[in-house]
């Protein structure tokens, strides 16, 4: 099941939030490490860095007491809420530290844990243990490492620069590589 955490993160990622004050001169309202980090103990060394989720578009741009907590007052989901966005960092560990140890239980408890057990594609059939499919539009980056992008027809092997735009397709992330990969999503709400 994956918990909420910012003990044991590789690296603590660091948020830098700004905004205009009242007189239009433009500020940082906080900086410093995120909040919102969950893990998954099926897989050692994944984590899912929440940065920030607007519960809108278009997002308030206002100085005011719900700027700096939109984030965390918001319930955890892999999906945005809806007509929102949500951005994520995740640090994925290589496969073979856990992939032939993962249970179909233990990925079910990860996508309940995580706030969208429907994201949940997988299957005895599926390629990869960690299957999803979510209503979204996704912008992917490569962040540091290479990772295999994991399709129904194809896999594709990325590296650090390389993006991935995801127009709600099952889909999975598998790191070959044995180093870990880090990677920013940009999940917006979407429609069929």
């Amino acid at each position: 099941m994956a918990i909420s955490s910012t003990a044991n993160a590789a690296r603590p990622i660091r948020r830098i939030v700004c905004l205009d004050d009242h007189q239009g001169r433009s500020l940082a309202i906080a900086d410093g490490p995120v909040p919102t980090m969950h893990v998954d103990p099926a897989r050692p060394g994944f984590e899912a860095t929440r940065l920030w989720v607007p519960d809108r578009t278009p997002a308030r741009m206002t100085l005011d007491g719900r700027a700096i907590h939109e984030t965390v007052n918001l319930p955890h989901a892999i999906e945005p809420p809806e007509g929102g966005s949500v951005c994520r960092m995740v640090r994925f560990p290589p496969d073979d530290d856990w992939v032939r140890r993962v249970s179909a239980a233990d990925v079910q408890r990860y996508f309940v844990a995580m706030g969208s057990p429907a994201a949940s594609a997988g299957g005895p059939d599926a390629p990869h243990p960690y299957m999803q499919r979510t209503r979204t539009l996704d912008f992917c980056l490569v962040i540091e490492g290479e990772i295999t992008l994991v399709l129904d027809t194809a896999e594709v092997l990325l590296s650090a620069g390389d993006t991935v735009v995801q127009r709600g397709t099952r889909h999975a992330w598998s790191n070959r590589s044995g180093q870990p990969c880090l990677m920013a999503f940009s999940s917006h709400d979407g429609r069929w």
